[in-house]
């Protein structure tokens, strides 16, 4: 069971010191995370990070362009050969290089919980296109291949973190939920996106790790909980109202053994002119509102906190101002 406002993060820095930004996230968070810097490197970004290995793939990193030309060569059939329901496919340091670098530093280390993060399929193969511009997902075949990519390298990154800790916690991360059932993706399926969430849930879960599922905008809720997620996490700071309008699910969810990851710390502009104190009216805030329909001691008992994703979108000294404000809420709550 993981303790009450446990805290990690979600994913981006802004730094460009590899070290430095490793150093700040063990010094900050209960269970530390590897941290993505886009800032340094277009291939540390959400689609770019996990594509490596994906046949037909192509990537000009000085236009910043990445998309799928099919063409008449074997790339399809020697995936399928080396890509099984085992596999295990690396992330190259030159797509991580905070991952890489993390498990250099706690070399030696153990550690009751470290974070992993991965794309989650619908927001990788609704992202990457074609050459003529098409979303891969509606693609049939590209979106299972992406689906297995997705898994094998979710597998090695699980073997490569539970070397340094007891238990590893897998975020996918799904910001595309937030769009679904909007005019550009009509044709994905409830059905469909349920299922590629559940197919990425179990391969973390059948690996023996916590499964998370983070969405930092409106989504599907009452979808999202009937994954097999053990966490989700959502962004509390400007849309909680959103997911407690869902409040007989998301108690069903913490009664069943489910945790909701609170991303109260703003990574916006709102962070400018937030304090300790502002951070902590806010929670409480919410807090009662969710209280009014789930019980307080149940809702307490099955939280972690987190900011809201995006740090990696505000300056360095920004991004410290966000995970200070995030420990001094957990010291007030302990």
């Amino acid at each position: 069971m993981i303790n009450p406002f446990t805290t990690t993060g979600i994913g981006s820095l802004p730094h460009r010191s590899v070290t430095d930004g490793c150093r700040l996230v063990l010094s900050s968070f209960d269970i530390p995370f590897w941290p993505q810097f886009p800032a340094i490197s277009f291939k540390e970004l959400m689609i770019p990070q996990y594509a490596e290995g994906l046949p037909f793939l192509r990537m000009d990193t000085e236009k910043q362009m990445i998309w799928v030309d099919r063409n008449g060569s074997d790339e399809l059939e020697r995936f399928y050969e080396s890509c099984t329901t085992e596999s295990r496919i690396a992330i190259s340091e030159d797509h991580a290089q905070g991952l890489h670098a993390l498990l250099k530093m706690i070399r030696g280390r153990r550690f009751a919980y470290l974070k992993g993060q991965v794309t989650g399929p619908l927001t990788f193969s609704l992202g990457l296109k074609d050459v003529s511009g098409k979303a891969v997902y509606f693609d049939e075949e590209f979106r299972e291949i992406s689906l297995m990519l997705l898994q094998a390298k979710t597998r090695w990154q699980i073997d490569m973190l539970k070397q340094h800790a007891e238990k590893v916690v897998i975020f996918v991360d799904e910001p595309i939920l937030s769009a679904l059932g909007s005019s550009s993706y009509l044709g994905v399926s409830s059905e469909e996106a349920l299922r590629l969430l559940r197919e990425i849930i179990a391969t973390i879960k059948t690996e023996g790790s916590i499964a998370a599922i983070h969405c930092c905008g409106n989504a599907d809720w009452p979808m999202v909980m009937k994954s097999g997620a053990d966490i989700v996490n959502f962004d509390a700071y400007d849309y909680l109202d959103t997911l407690a309008l869902y409040h007989q699910e998301c108690g069903d969810f913490l009664k069943n053994g489910g945790y909701l990851a609170w991303g109260i710390v703003p990574t916006s502009d709102a962070v400018i002119g937030e304090n300790p104190d502002s951070i902590r009216a806010r929670f409480q805030e919410g807090i009662g509102r969710f209280s009014e329909h789930i019980p307080r001691e149940l809702l307490l008992s099955r939280m972690l906190l987190t900011p809201s994703c995006g740090t990696g979108s505000r300056s360095v000294e920004e991004a410290v101002k966000i995970f200070q404000l995030l420990m001094r809420l957990k010291e007030t709550m302990v």
